[in-house]
Order: C-alpha cells, then structure tokens, then sequence
C-alpha cells in the first residue's frame, strides 16, 4: 500500500458523512470541455456528457415512426423543439444522422470528429443497411458443373 492509499483511506475515514454527488457533478461538468454548433443561424452548446434519457430515448426511437420519440430525444441534447425548427429549415433524415454522429462523438471528446467525418460516417452506416440483392436472385441456382466440365470431348 503506497502513501496515496492510504490518505486516501484516512480521508474516506475523516468523511463517514454524506457522499454529496449533486456538489462532485457539478464541479467535475464545470471542469470538462464542451462543443458547440451552429445549424440554421442557432448556436447549440452540446452537454459534457449524454445524457441517459438520450441514450433511452435512442433505443425507442429506432423502433418507432412517432415524431414526438425523436422531439423527445432531439430536446435532450439541443432544447425545445429543435426537431420542428429544423424541418422547417428542409432539413433531410441524412442531415439529421449527421448532425447526430457529429454531436454524440463531440460530446464523448469535443474536438474529436470534423462534420466530413460525420458525414463519412453516415455514408458507412448507411452502406451496411443497403439491402442485398433480391429474394429472386439470391435463391436462383447456378447451374453446376457437369462431371466433363473442362475436360474436351
């Protein structure tokens, strides 16, 4: 055990009262860094962290066709009714998902992802839910090979 342990020891020790998370959030969400955008004349400021009716509210929008989901989720990170502003700028769903990958990257580490990046991102994404080729032609059988394949009569 190095000296560091064991201050740290007599100070948990020392402070056998309350453990005051309200007062340790708050000083460590002063401390860290945070994003900023702008989009459509708005300058947004992202949280220092996402926040978990973000993350809840992800899963259930990806699930639903209810506009009032993914209000629900765009306020948590933006504020009021970003989701109606937005569209009445013509905003498109790729925007969105850009805006989207770009936010949640710069909130996990500002600084961290360009707009290119996002949009790069976005285009991966998007690739890897292409569908494949239809139904029909997956399933057509190839002719195979007889036992004289290559061979000359």
């Amino acid at each position: 055990m190095t000296d560091h342990d064991l201050d740290d020891e007599q100070q948990l020790d020392g402070a056998a009262g309350t453990a005051d998370f309200d007062a340790f959030f708050a000083e460590e969400s002063a401390t860290r860094p945070r994003q900023s955008l702008t989009l459509y004349g708005r300058d947004y400021q992202l949280p220092e962290s996402l926040p978990l009716l973000f993350t809840l509210q992800m899963e259930r929008v990806q699930h639903s066709s209810n506009a009032d989901d993914v209000r629900k989720m765009l306020a948590t990170l933006y504020g009021g009714d970003v989701l109606d502003v937005w569209a009445d700028h013509g905003m498109t769903d790729r925007q969105l998902g850009v805006v989207l990958i770009y936010s949640a990257a710069n909130i996990r580490n500002p600084g961290s992802c360009t707009m290119q990046r996002a949009a790069e991102l976005y285009a991966e994404q998007e690739a890897g839910k292409a569908p494949g080729a239809n139904r029909a032609a997956r399933r057509a059988k190839k002719p195979k090979k007889g036992r004289n394949s290559g061979k000359r009569s």
